[in-house]
């Protein structure tokens, strides 16, 4: 069964609402976030493309290679299933990228039937592709589905939020963060909106770009 859906600014309202009222370290959080942008994006064979394209890159270095690839023609699975390696090696990709890509291009992915799978069942079609681990996922399930109850502990920025937040000593691991988040249920996706909007905020503070 799916669950909540983040459509738009009400839903995000809603849910920070919800948090708030219960956890008085996110009132003080949300303080310090502003506004808490929807972060939806596409889903579908492109937005996977990216992810993997993003993987262990800067953003600029990301940015670079997703514009020679849309320069190329690489954006749609027939074309990346049919290219050369020095097309690809062209764009920037290495060689595991290239792999994952051409993985997921033969991979033939369900986009339209995982709309309406439960989250966990989205997690493990994805996980199941070459380069997509849970992260990867759980990010996807959350911005790209929409999925309100969705968290992905294994976020850095997200874990050194939860420091920031409630105080703690260090940053908490995955393991952690993931027991933490269950208290945050059914609106983890926006806890981790807010928590993303708060690590931007502090960094900017810090004079951090």
């Amino acid at each position: 069964m799916v669950g909540r859906i983040v459509e738009g600014e009400a839903c995000i309202a809603e849910g920070l609402d919800w948090l708030t009222a219960r956890v008085p370290e996110f009132a003080q959080a949300r303080g310090v976030a502003g506004p808490v942008p929807v972060r939806r994006r596409p889903d579908g064979f492109a937005a996977l493309v990216d992810a993997i394209v993003s993987q262990q890159v800067s953003v600029a270095s990301a940015r670079a290679i997703h514009g020679r690839l849309q320069a190329a023609g690489l954006v749609e699975a027939a074309a990346i299933a049919a290219a050369r390696d020095e097309d690809l090696r062209a764009c920037g990709l290495s060689r595991p990228k290239m792999r994952y890509l051409r993985g997921l291009a033969g991979a033939g992915v369900p986009f339209e039937a995982l709309r309406s799978l439960p989250d966990e069942e989205v997690i493990a079609t994805l996980v199941a592709l070459p380069g997509i681990g849970r992260w990867t996922a759980e990010v996807y399930a959350m911005l790209s589905l929409g999925r309100a109850d969705v968290f992905a502990p294994g976020d850095l920025a997200l874990q050194e939020a939860a420091r920031g937040i409630f105080g703690l000593e260090a940053r908490p691991g995955e393991k952690a963060l993931r027991a933490m988040a269950e208290a945050w249920s059914p609106w983890r996706g926006v806890a981790a909106r807010l928590m993303w909007a708060y690590y931007a905020a502090q960094r900017r503070r810090e004079g951090i770009a």
